[in-house]
């Protein structure tokens, strides 16, 4: 069938939409609402749909499309909820279950007949990563079954009208309702005030006399001050008390007119700068003890045989201070006593490669993103000059550009059902590094390598194991990947094979070494990536602002053909 998607963005679930229809065997086109109504009628006039399906809207589909093509519209909410903020309305009212819908388009908003609505259970998470896990499963899962029966002809969508279906409007969740009361709320109220704002569109407060959004929120076991108070910095983040306890804040977020520069997301302490120099930064080990509750982006623990290398960085952005530290903890973890490795095993974002936003915030925003690529690379050749045990590396969420190409540098790739992958750079007008010309094409040979890198599309879990980027499909919900990940790496470990395996691991990494030197991989791409950091006129740079600011720029076609970065011709 031929479907069209329309979304406000090409967001995480978008991409999934895409790549499981694709799978399918249906012809998946995509326009962005953002780029308004005219690019939404020229997509239907030029691809001439047969389906219309709208996985992420911010804003309606314009009448003359709904009424004269059939549209599905995926609200995040169980049936009979309507709403903008339903999402929102969940994780602040605690509740224990919600639901995905599947609507026919109509002029009332959410209120259209029901075609498909599946259930699913809300983890105690941010909402953005219940936004990624939870509900992109449950929509995913109500998508396929809503386009099943659109395609068989005989299903009847419910109306709302149905005495069964109970409905309820929930308005727009504004930020009167996220404040935080410092000195009277306590922390498990504060939790779920941050978490529920996550990552968008953060609670707004006052710090050290500036105006920010607050991003992100853990929980803090020990540290303890005046409600209100900042009491010290860890990893970027800074630690905040509340009326009976304290609680991580990763990042800020600098209201517009608040006189910041860069008005969008990035580490607390990076927004804050000076003003938190004579907090006291209270740093915790790589091995935390287990009856600690604390944050650490960071955290290493050993399963007899196996090594377990956690990391979770928000929005799977990764800056230089990140990468060195991630770094540090990997040769940490080669010197432990064991056979397997696991790198990653969280449930959100493996990574998404350098840290756009730090970038675009730094007095020398080209001399960062070389610092920044510098150390990513660093972290990828470290993992692929491990000769002395297998390395895993586990994605319970998605991973793009030099991310996915840290994930290809180990020996397997395990993905959670669900997982989608972006294994290039070109749409943001890069070549790319992270050592990818030796990773990509030994795992699926040079003409797909140039395919993948050329086209610039999501590929699915299922599809990344098919082609080789990965090795085993996880299919689990969510919250039991990590343990399902630390069965399968102990029955890695006690494979009496496995010996076998990293002799000819490191056999395997001699011959490469000798026929070409992984130096001289990481020398020419480099070489390419310099020419365009340090070109004012390179694309990269005004798509990076474009993204980082979140301004709709390129083609209302996301997936649209890119040019080469930097005009050359081939790979």
């Amino acid at each position: 069938m031929d479907i069209l998607l329309v979304a406000s963005a090409f967001n995480s679930l978008s991409q999934r939409a895409y790549v499981e229809l694709s799978d399918l065997g249906h012809r998946v086109e995509v326009v962005l609402a953002s780029h308004g109504d005219d690019a939404v009628r020229a997509a239907v006039r030029e691809t001439d749909p047969e389906l219309i399906v709208a996985p992420m809207l911010r804003t309606a589909v314009p009448e003359d499309v709904w009424r004269t093509r059939p549209c599905l519209i995926v609200h995040p909410g169980p049936p009979g909820d309507r709403g903008p903020s339903s999402l929102d309305w969940a994780v602040a009212e605690g509740a224990p279950r919600w639901g995905v819908t599947v609507l026919q388009a109509e002029a009332a908003m959410d209120a259209g007949d029901v075609w498909a609505s599946v259930p699913f259970t809300v983890a105690p998470v941010g909402k953005s990563d219940l936004y990624r896990q939870e509900v992109s499963d449950a929509a995913l899962a109500a998508v396929r079954q809503a386009v099943e029966r659109y395609a068989g002809g005989s299903f009847k969508p419910r109306p709302q009208s149905d005495p069964s279906i109970g409905v309820v409007w929930r308005d727009f969740f504004r930020q009167e309702r996220r404040r935080v009361d410092w000195a009277a709320d306590d922390t498990a109220t504060v939790l779920r005030k941050l978490r529920g704002a996550d990552s968008q569109p953060g609670v707004l407060d006052e710090l050290l006399g500036q105006e920010v959004f607050l991003h992100g929120g853990h929980p803090e076991d020990r540290l303890r001050g005046r409600p209100g108070e900042l009491l010290a910095t860890r990893n970027g983040g800074v630690c905040r008390a509340t009326r009976d306890g304290a609680v991580w804040i990763p990042e800020l977020r600098p209201r517009r007119g608040s006189g910041d520069p860069a008005p969008f997301r990035r580490p607390a302490t990076d927004v804050l700068g000076d003003r938190v120099r004579g907090l006291p930064e209270d740093l915790v080990p790589l091995e935390l003890p287990a009856e600690r509750r604390t944050w650490a982006d960071i955290g290493y623990r050993r399963l007899g045989d196996v090594g377990l290398l956690s990391f979770g960085f928000p929005g799977g952005a990764m800056s230089t201070d990140q990468c060195r530290r991630l770094l540090a903890a990997y040769r940490y973890a080669l010197a432990r006593p064991t056979s397997v490795l696991v790198l990653g095993g969280g449930r959100d974002f493996f990574s998404n490669g350098i840290h756009l936003n730090v970038i675009e915030a730094a007095a020398d925003p080209a001399g960062e993103s070389w610092t920044n690529l510098n150390a990513m690379d660093d972290l990828a050749e470290a993992v692929l000059r491990t000769t002395d045990r297998l390395v895993v590396a586990a994605l319970g969420g998605n991973a793009a550009a030099g991310g996915a190409m840290l994930a290809l540098a180990a020996d397997e790739v395990w993905c959670r059902a669900g997982v989608v992958l972006n294994p290039h750079y070109r749409r943001m007008g890069l070549y790319g590094s992270e050592l990818w010309t030796y990773s990509l094409p030994r795992r699926v040979g040079e003409a797909e390598a140039a395919r993948l890198t050329g086209e610039a599309l999501p590929v699915s879990a299922a599809t990344a194991v098919r082609l080789g980027l990965a090795d085993r499909l996880v299919p689990v919900a969510p919250g039991a990947f990590r343990p399902e990940v630390e069965r399968l790496a102990g029955a890695l470990a006690a494979d009496p094979r496995l010996p076998e395996r990293i002799a000819a691991k490191r056999a395997a990494r001699e011959r490469d070494e000798a026929r070409r030197p992984l130096a001289e991989y990481r020398r020419d791409e480099l070489a390419r990536m310099r020419r365009v950091f340090f070109d004012p006129a390179a694309p990269y740079h005004a798509l990076r602002s474009a993204f980082v600011r979140k301004v709709p720029s390129g083609s209302p076609r996301p997936l649209a053909p890119v040019p080469e970065p930097g005009g050359a011709a081939g790979r």
